[in-house]
């Protein structure tokens, strides 16, 4: 299915490119969350004249994803979590989890979607985790796993 692009995508494209995808990425994703319209004559035509428009909103998104990096980049986060005596975790630490920490301690809205630990965060320790805030712009904090008290 042929789709034109209303944003700049990583590893997919950039704006007003006519692409060839998937009908279910196509319908489920690109075009629900309003990153590309169907590639028919009207749409093409249309695209054309608000290209710059799309340009301008794409440059202050990252403008924005610039200033979110420096404020984080290298940072370190502290989260507690019940562990083993092996120092293993009762689950893993996941992506909304750590969405909610940007958020409480810098009031940082962070899609978890945005949020890619490098390993899966299973154990105590330190662990580097990659934000893609823009499709050009990628932040890299730390998380530190420590084991929380428990309540006897």
């Amino acid at each position: 299915m042929k789709v034109i692009l209303l944003e700049n995508l990583r590893r997919i494209g950039s704006i007003g490119e006519i692409i060839d995808v998937k009908r279910g990425f196509a319908r489920n994703y690109l075009i629900s969350n309003k990153k590309a319209l169907y590639a028919s004559k009207e749409n093409i035509a249309e695209v054309e004249k608000i290209k710059s428009e799309l340009g301008k909103k794409d440059a202050e998104k990252k403008k924005e994803a610039q200033k979110i990096s420096e404020q984080i980049n290298g940072k370190e986060y502290e989260i507690k979590k019940l562990s083993t005596e092996n120092k293993e975790l009762y689950g893993s630490v996941k992506p909304t989890e750590l969405s909610k920490i940007l958020l409480e301690n810098d009031k940082l809205d962070i899609k978890p979607s945005m949020i890619q630990p490098i390993s899966e965060i299973k154990s105590l320790g330190k662990f580097k985790v990659k934000i893609i805030l823009h499709s050009e712009i990628e932040s890299e904090i730390t998380i530190n796993v420590v084991t929380a008290e428990t309540i006897q």
